[in-house]
């Protein structure tokens, strides 16, 4: 019934010790057996997920930057959708004044944060930025960033973690890219599959024919889900393909 399966990395086929379990991986390949396109969809970009792709020998497309990239293999872009410069200067000088808050800037050209921004430091137009994110556990300067961000009315605003606020080009999500993908493969989205654990994840759990909250992931993705497997650390995904998608049901 399923013929794409849409794979977050990061709490979901990642264990907190950043790996891939034997079982994971068995699953996986079992899919691909099925004739299952399996991909990563991730927050991470292109530099972060190849090894992995690599590892478990995925010749698949990828979504990468939570949507901001879709490449047709790895290493192979399809699209690629930057921010706007200004955009980008606003959310780093806001992230700046605040002081307490950690940040980081996706751009083509690497990855910066915090310890390590770009030089000259007001120098955005030199760069092609593709995501922006700030990370806080004080609850009330992360409330005051989100909603100062959502005021802008122009990005997209998710998260990777319950402690951090990830924001792309508005529209630009995990559940456009596989809807962009399904239309590349001439498949519909109900024939879509994707297991994921936080925010970033929650439009194409909502979207796709099939969605599966990992068992560690918010309760908020949780509730979008059509289904909640086990964790990361349980071999969450093994189990959601076993008992789930090469299943064909909830």
């Amino acid at each position: 019934m399923y013929k794409l399966l849409a794979l977050d990395m990061d709490g979901t086929v990642l264990t907190d010790q950043d790996t891939i379990s034997e079982e994971t991986a068995q699953w996986i390949r079992r899919a691909m057996d099925a004739d299952i396109t399996v991909c990563f969809s991730t927050g991470r970009g292109a530099q972060g997920a190849v090894p992995f792709a690599e590892q478990l020998g995925l010749d698949t497309p990828m979504i990468t930057v939570n949507g901001s990239e879709i490449w047709s293999r790895p290493n192979v872009l399809y699209r690629r959708t930057l921010m706007n410069t200004a955009e980008l200067r606003r959310l780093h000088e806001m992230a700046v004044g605040y002081g307490e808050p950690w940040y980081w800037g996706y751009a083509v050209e690497g990855v910066f944060n915090k310890e390590k921004w770009i030089e000259p430091a007001d120098d955005y137009e030199s760069y092609h930025w593709l995501k922006f994110g700030v990370h806080t556990e004080i609850d009330r300067i992360r409330e005051k960033i989100r909603h100062e961000i959502e005021s802008w009315g122009s990005l997209e605003i998710t998260n990777s973690s319950p402690w951090n606020l990830e924001l792309n080009p508005l529209g630009v999500n995990k559940a456009s890219a596989i809807r962009e993908l399904c239309g590349v493969l001439g498949i519909d989205m109900k024939e879509a599959a994707a297991i994921g654990d936080s925010l970033n994840d929650i439009a194409a759990i909502r979207e796709c024919g099939l969605g599966i909250a990992m068992g560690n992931a918010q309760a908020e993705v949780k509730e979008a889900a059509d289904a909640v497997t086990l964790g990361n650390n349980e071999n969450g995904v093994a189990y959601a393909i076993r008992e789930f998608v090469l299943k064909g049901g909830r």
